[in-house]
């Protein structure tokens, strides 16, 4: 491997899931100025807003918990041409 070419602040991180509140840790080298404090070690916290804990394809649930609402706004604003398509058929 050269030198001098990789990443020199790779370290473990915290990535939480804001959805359903899961926390992993693996290692990283991403910026954040919020630490969370794990069996008494701090940590750099990256925070998620879904994550394969919460992911319906993941999980195998359909329903998407969606903080900004954007399923629902898409779903709103394409339901008539979606009825549309059904109706052709």
């Amino acid at each position: 491997m050269k030198s001098g070419i990789h990443p020199t602040n790779y370290r473990p991180v915290v990535f939480k899931d804001l959805s359903n509140g899961d926390t992993f840790i693996t290692r990283s080298t991403i910026n954040t100025k919020e630490t969370i404090e794990i069996d008494g070690v701090t940590y750099p916290l990256v925070k998620l807003e879904i994550s394969s804990s919460s992911h319906p394809y993941f999980t195998g649930k359909a329903k998407l918990v969606d903080s900004a609402g954007r399923v629902d706004k898409f779903m709103n604003r394409y339901a008539k041409s979606l009825e549309k398509k059904k109706t052709s058929k």
